[in-house]
């Protein structure tokens, strides 16, 4: 019995000690490293540039959609107004028959009971029955035009309904994302945050140093691309921020926007609406000044610079620079020549 027992307690310390060990591999295990929060933390920041994107691209087709709508509404007030006074100039009589299928005056007449009225006012009846049937054709042909702008009405406006959601849902991500990245950083020890903020500035500032030399290289870049190209450079430094198109501040397509302004071009405020314009250019033919796209969908763009490097707002949490092509997940798309 006292061996079996002492036995027994040997197995219990043994037992407790597997499981302490195995708490304590798997809460090392648990426990990011720094490295590892800061990569999930530019993750997020970048997902949520992507959905800011996205919610961009939103914006600009329920811009697009609104102005149509207007011009559409403007469109069947006057084609009311034009049924309205066609309906006037027939008369309630006419309209009747016109709508019902009735007899004309003239054949009504015709089986009239006294042929002496019907032979008299025949030529006069004639001419005002093909005057009529010319109105009515008009009314005719504008009440369907008004039929038919009437639903293209509708239809626009349960289009701008679910432009809308999509516009609400993308900016709702955007920020859950910014949110997560934030709830990570909170679970970190003051000083753990405190280096990890020092080192993202320290790195911020070293690519403004690396950008600011490479834009000498844009000084031999002429026409439009020159200009917005050169444009965009003097940006370098600025904050990203969501949905910013200037002055100091800036989002991806902000950027290219009102740098393409500034050399007389007019683009959407939308890396995926501003795609669909200008010149598909490969990536072995890009020249400087191209617009350069990334991520499938498409949620970034930038400015080709040369030697694989273009200058862009890259995400949240960081600043206007000079980079390399190299967006990771976001694969090239393709380049743009306006």
């Amino acid at each position: 019995m006292h061996f079996m027992s002492k036995r027994a307690g040997i197995t219990l310390v043994l037992t407790s000690s597997l499981i302490s060990s195995l708490l304590l591999s798997t809460e090392a295990q648990a426990a990011p490293t720094l490295a590892e929060v800061q990569a999930k933390v530019r993750q997020l920041e970048e997902d949520a540039t992507a959905a800011a994107e996205g919610a961009q691209e939103a914006k600009v087709k329920l811009a697009a959609l609104t102005k149509t709508l207007t011009g559409i509404k403007q469109k069947a007030a006057v084609q009311g107004q034009n049924v309205s006074e066609l309906s006037k100039s027939l008369g309630a009589i006419a309209i009747d028959q016109y709508k019902n299928g009735g007899l004309s005056q003239s054949l009504e007449l015709l089986f009239s009971s006294d042929p002496t009225l019907y032979l008299s006012a025949a030529g006069s009846l004639d001419a005002l029955t093909r005057r009529k049937s010319i109105q009515l054709n008009k009314f005719q042909a504008a009440e369907q035009r008004l039929n038919a702008t009437t639903l293209t009405v509708a239809d626009k406006v349960a289009l701008i309904a679910a432009t809308q959601k999509k516009y609400q849902a993308q900016a709702r991500l955007a920020e859950s994302k910014l949110q997560e990245a934030e709830k990570l950083l909170a679970q970190l020890k003051k000083e753990d945050r405190e280096r990890l903020a020092r080192l993202a500035e320290e790195q911020e500032n070293a690519d403004q140093a690396s950008s600011l030399e490479a834009a000498k290289s844009a000084s031999g870049v002429s026409g439009r691309a020159g200009v917005a190209l050169k444009y965009a450079l003097k940006q370098i430094g600025d904050r990203y921020v969501f949905g910013a198109d200037g002055l100091t501040t800036w989002d991806c397509s902000g950027l290219t926007m009102r740098a393409f302004q500034a050399a007389g071009v007019s683009l959407p405020h939308s890396s995926a609406a501003q795609f669909r314009y200008g010149k598909l250019i490969t990536r072995s033919n890009l020249k400087p000044g191209d617009l350069v796209f990334f991520g499938s969908p498409i949620s970034h763009v930038g400015i080709y610079l040369g030697g694989n490097k273009m200058v862009h707002a890259p995400r949240s949490g960081s600043r206007v620079k000079v980079a390399t092509m190299d967006m990771g997940r976001k694969k090239f798309r393709g380049g743009k020549r306006l």
